[in-house]
């Protein structure tokens, strides 16, 4: 099964990753090549892609905002809990893992998994439902990052009783009185980041077997964070720990 991917970025760093299968480059009629789209017909070359000059017309038809391109590729590889477990141990380093417990939204999706990739987490684990997949949607809100990212769709509540037991401390996301703030909390060591959903939060047995819960404290006159802003806040203030 084959999809398309649009903006320059997110084509290139599919381009990158050499992860996917790549069937083929469209370019609009009359695109400059140059800058990151010369970069990206470069690779398209090297790589043996089949690139095609098309009209605009026809990059309308698969997403308004595609930046003069679109890349034909194959789904997205999908890796698992023991792969991202065996990556941080390779590494010699404590586990560093985000739990995403059935975020819907494609744009949060997407900007969490940048902020992931950004601030060096070991894989994204997503559950088996009820939760936003890897989309061309989702590769375009994060960047690209998806491509660099290990991201696998596992059971929540078990992945987080085998990542305790490699080690990690399950960390929920929550504005609540029983949460503690970051300076509280000591997030050294192996940590999985658990965020929940947009509108209900952490569903109730996640949140059992979180070890510890963390809140953001806020001075402002604004209720709460998304759960992208806050997400990305958290993995920063847990990669300054680890740092």
């Amino acid at each position: 099964m084959s999809e398309w991917i649009t903006g320059r970025n997110p084509a290139f760093e599919v381009l990158r990753a050499k992860r996917r299968q790549i069937h083929r480059l469209w370019i609009a009629q009359g695109a400059k090549p140059q800058g990151r789209l010369a970069e990206i017909i470069d690779l398209s070359h090297q790589k043996g892609v089949l690139v095609e000059n098309v009209s605009r017309s026809n990059l309308d038809g698969i997403e308004a905002h595609h930046q003069g391109l679109a890349l034909e590729v194959g789904g997205y590889p999908y890796s698992n809990l023991e792969h991202i477990i065996q990556t941080a141990q390779s590494k010699g380093e404590p586990v560093f893992v985000l739990l995403l417990d059935q975020i819907q939204d494609p744009q949060n999706f997407g900007t969490l998994l940048r902020s992931a990739e950004a601030f060096g987490v070991h894989g994204v684990i997503l559950p088996l439902a009820r939760s936003a997949s890897v989309t061309p949607a989702v590769v375009n809100a994060s960047s690209g990052a998806t491509e660099m990212l290990q991201i696998a769709q596992h059971n929540i509540a078990q992945a987080m009783d085998r990542l305790k037991e490699a080690g990690g401390w399950m960390v929920g996301l929550e504005d609540s009185p029983d949460a503690k703030p970051p300076a509280q909390l000591n997030l050294q060591g192996g940590i999985g980041l658990v965020v929940g959903n947009e509108a209900k939060g952490l569903r109730r047995l996640v949140r059992e077997k979180c070890d510890l819960l963390m809140r953001l404290p806020m001075q402002g006159q604004i209720d709460s964070l998304n759960a992208a802003v806050a997400g990305s806040i958290a993995l920063f203030l847990a990669r300054q720990a680890r740092d």
